[in-house]
């Protein structure tokens, strides 16, 4: 299957919004105006994280889901604040085709299990926000990366997949925003431990660091956020990039 190219779009009070390692966060643009644009200029899909609903303690805002579904036709995932089954029901309800869900399974994993028996492990996306940690392993944060919790990043995919998740989204908190390179090693481990779509995701800066995440470690998707939101890469042209290194992509 092509490997889809991913922008990712981060929401605050109905704007979409970037930051460095979840910090310094800075006003990009408006999540439909925005939406639109990479629905016309061949990204493959759409992510939309309400960054700060779980922080807050509240569920995702769903008025702008609800516009932008009006507005793009490829397929986009919602997450932020995702608690309860009912919520899954919400936003796939209102336009969505995917739901993420973070926070909310590490404090109740079967909340995966019930979701993907009522709405299928296609729709079931787990969003990990991970950092290396003292013993060169990967911990798993929660609360929009503000609070560490003990799980292992590899053992905790293994166990969701388990459950039901049918994606995996990796985010390096180490990596967010820096443009350096997506954690290369820490997709690879992910990859050899789970048999369900992988996207990477915190860290791309250049063609090059999309190509050695689809070469390296395997992944299904590359995610990015500020390379795209401020027109350093263009979709198409990354595309073109990477067919002539023998990645297949859809036009």
């Amino acid at each position: 299957m092509a490997v889809r190219i991913i922008p990712c779009l981060d929401v605050i009070n109905g704007r979409v919004v970037k930051g460095k390692r979840f910090t310094d966060i800075k006003d990009v643009d408006d999540p439909v105006k925005l939406g639109k644009y990479y629905s016309n200029s061949g990204a493959d899909e759409l992510v939309f994280y309400d960054i700060s609903a779980s922080v807050e303690g509240r569920k995702t805002a769903l008025k702008f889901v609800k516009r932008v579904a009006a507005e793009i036709n490829i397929p986009f995932c919602v997450g932020g604040g995702v608690s309860s089954v009912e919520d899954f029901e919400y936003i796939l309800s209102s336009g969505a085709d995917k739901v993420s869900v973070n926070s909310a399974a590490i404090k109740s994993p079967g909340l995966i299990r019930e979701a993907a028996r009522l709405y299928g492990n296609k729709c079931l996306v787990l969003a990990m926000d991970v950092k290396r940690n003292e013993e060169g392993l990967w911990s798993v944060y929660i609360k929009g990366g503000k609070e560490k919790t003990s799980l292992d990043a590899v053992e905790w995919a293994k166990r969701c997949v388990k459950l039901g998740a049918g994606e995996i989204v990796v985010n390096s908190i180490d990596e967010d925003g820096m443009k350096n390179g997506y954690d290369i090693e820490l997709l690879k481990k992910i990859r050899d431990a789970v048999n369900v779509p992988l996207i990477a995701s915190g860290g791309a800066g250049k063609y090059e660091h999309f190509l050695e995440a689809i070469k390296y470690a395997g992944v299904d998707g590359v995610l990015a956020a500020s390379v795209f939101h401020f027109g350093e890469i263009k979709i198409q042209e990354l595309k073109k990039y990477l067919g002539k290194k023998g990645v297949e992509v859809s036009f």
